[in-house]
């Protein structure tokens, strides 16, 4: 689908001196909610590369939807904007949670006065953010009818819920008003979570969008069959959703009810510049933000060289166009004022194995044999060098660095060895061949093997580089083509063979990747439906112990698990670089939060001259 694309002179016309204002409102018993201050007449425009699947933060888990999520919902906490090391805060909590009965009790105050973005469910009244919000939503987790990819947040967790649950399974029906012990409004600001066991990344969840706040009014009146209100949401965040062409636009405009709140300080000399610039701005600041749904690498880059996007991330298969050989931005964009942002993400690019298929999925020796054999036959240098443009590098382990339980000193991943893959395979009842070379199955049944892949040139990419390799080992390889969204619900339901996909961390935990192969998690986020007992109950313990030592003890234990099983291809760990056009202010690059946009703002007279 193509995406019309402003130019920058149709965008300089548009910029003029005003600033829309509300009128304040005030609610009996409670602060103001202040005017908004964004200025309505500038724009944010930025890319997607991947369309959005919908912004029901218990149903979407796609990163691009959860990027628009993130900036219309609001978590109890996040993280501080410009602090480094990356260090948790309030977002609308008052206080951070009072952590109880050795990690089993967990108790959070909200700010009073923080208010809902208007909406027809409310039926013309303010409505504010209160504890019950919280409860609700977060039982929404729960819902058997809901089927969260995030429920293993709470699920088999919550004192009293497994009850409720249960009886939902029997009538078809959550009961939302049925008490439940383990999670309570105690009173109208104050909430209370009890598990049944330790849990200490219970805070890192805290800060995600499936724990953010609904209204329950908002989605029992728009929710579909699922209970999922994909289209409507309606939160208490900076934004609100003005616009959606599914696939090809999203627009945000600022949200008139956002609390008051100014950019942040720093004591950081390196913040000293932006924070300067910056200091004492209402949030947000620029009245609304244009996205748009690019899928392939040249139009994204020419789009941001002709100044029709604010920023983008490079696309790493044309950084070379960018960047020279040390990273630095070439003349022709340090010369124009472009601004360059990089950080190695807590992101794992990886391969899975459907650990239930016939052919590649088993625990057996030969099954391990061969998925081992891909792992090493493929050519994952000619990755690095070549697709990523050097802007990437081998994965050593399931955990990314800079997370906890990562260990620059353990490495578990293979070496591009099509020799020894060959000999493998060989050693293993592989060693047949049909008359065009390609191996068979121990049983003599053709070995054709089926990986799903999106539909973009970078995806044909991928494809041309994995069927080489594969080809070089002996093994038959064809391509199942979708489009991203579709292919996001066959993985969960266990419908692809095999996969490349990613996963990147907002919550700053190592806890992130372990759980991608937890056996509960089957169905959610455990695409290779890999389960085995030895790796659940160290993933059990990991979570009942705070980060340290002996957690990361444990880490390393699975990481052996997952080389010997090999459910993964292990992957890569990726650079991102992002440019910023000059006029572009307030940014700093954040490895958990990719589009700070209430955050940014606009210099009108750097943008009319294009510097």
């Amino acid at each position: 689908m193509s995406v019309s694309l402003p130019r920058r002179a149709h965008r300089c016309a548009a910029v003029v001196a005003a600033v829309v204002c509300c009128a304040a409102i005030f609610a009996s018993g409670f602060p103001a909610v202040t005017a908004r201050a964004a200025d309505m007449s500038k724009t944010i425009r930025t890319a997607f590369i991947v369309a959005e699947t919908g912004f029901d933060p218990v149903a979407s888990s796609d990163i691009y939807s959860d990027a628009v999520q993130r900036a219309i919902f609001d978590s109890l906490y996040g993280f501080d904007y410009l602090a480094r090391p990356y260090r948790r805060t309030m977002r609308t909590a008052a206080a951070m949670p009072d952590v109880t009965d050795e990690g089993r009790t967990w108790t959070m105050r909200i700010k009073p006065g923080i208010y809902f973005a208007d909406d027809p469910a409310f039926k013309g009244k303010k409505r504010e953010l209160v504890a019950a919000d919280y409860v609700y939503s977060w039982k929404r987790l729960l819902d058997p009818r809901v089927r969260s990819p995030f429920a293993w947040y709470l699920e088999g967790k919550v004192v009293g819920a497994d009850a409720v649950i249960e009886a939902a399974k029997k009538s078809g029906r959550f009961d939302y008003d049925a008490p439940m012990e383990g999670l309570q409004a105690i009173d109208r600001y104050t909430l209370r979570l009890k598990l049944k066991d330790p849990d200490y990344i219970m805070a890192g969840y805290m800060t995600q969008s499936p724990m953010v706040a609904v209204a329950r009014e908002v989605i029992e009146a728009y929710a579909d069959a699922s209970g999922w209100a994909m289209a409507n949401p309606v939160g208490t965040g900076p934004y609100m959703l003005k616009s959606w062409r599914r696939g090809a636009q999203i627009v945000l405009e600022a949200n008139p009810n956002y609390r008051d709140e100014v950019f942040p300080d720093s004591n950081d000399p390196a913040d000293k510049e932006l924070v300067a610039k910056m200091r004492g701005k209402k949030l947000p600041i620029v009245g609304r933000i244009e996205i748009s749904i690019m899928e392939e690498s040249n139009p994204r880059l020419l789009a941001f060289n002709s100044g029709a996007l604010d920023y983008v991330n490079v696309p790493s298969d044309l950084s070379d166009h960018v960047l020279d050989a040390s990273g630095k931005l070439k003349p022709e964009y340090a010369d124009r004022g472009t601004m360059l942002a990089r950080v190695t993400q807590p992101a794992l690019q990886y391969a899975y194995f459907n650990m239930e298929d016939p052919v590649v999925g088993g625990y057996t020796k030969d099954r391990i044999a061969l998925r081992r054999a891909i792992a090493i036959g493929f050519n994952t240098p000619a990755l690095i060098s070549v697709v990523y443009q050097g802007q990437a590098i081998p994965a050593t382990q399931p955990i990314p660095p800079n997370l906890p339980g990562h260990d620059d000193s353990w490495n578990v991943g293979v070496k591009y060895d099509p020799q020894a893959a060959n000999a493998l395979l060989d050693k293993f009842g592989y060693s047949m061949r049909d008359s065009e070379g390609y191996r068979k199955q121990p049983n003599g049944a053709p070995l054709t093997l089926t990986m799903a892949s999106a539909t973009s040139a970078r995806d044909r990419e991928f494809d041309e580089l994995w069927q080489r390799s594969m080809k070089g080992i002996g093994i038959r390889l064809e391509f199942l083509k979708q489009k991203w969204p579709d292919l996001i619900q066959m993985g969960k339901h266990g419908k692809l063979q095999m996969w490349r996909i990613g996963w990147i961390t907002a919550y700053g935990e190592g806890d992130a990747f372990a759980q991608l192969l937890y056996g509960k998690n089957i169905e959610q986020t455990n695409y290779a439906r890999f389960s085995l007992p030895e790796y659940d109950d160290l993933y059990r313990a990991s979570r009942r112990l705070p980060d340290g030592a002996e957690r990361n003890k444990i880490y390393r234990r699975m990481s052996e698990l997952v080389a010997a099983y090999n459910p993964w291809w292990l992957g890569i760990y990726t650079i991102e670089n992002t440019v910023l056009q000059p006029w572009v202010e307030g940014y700093k690059k954040h490895a958990y939060w990719e589009h700070p946009w209430k955050y940014l703002d606009v210099d009108t007279t750097r943008l009319r001259t294009g510097k």
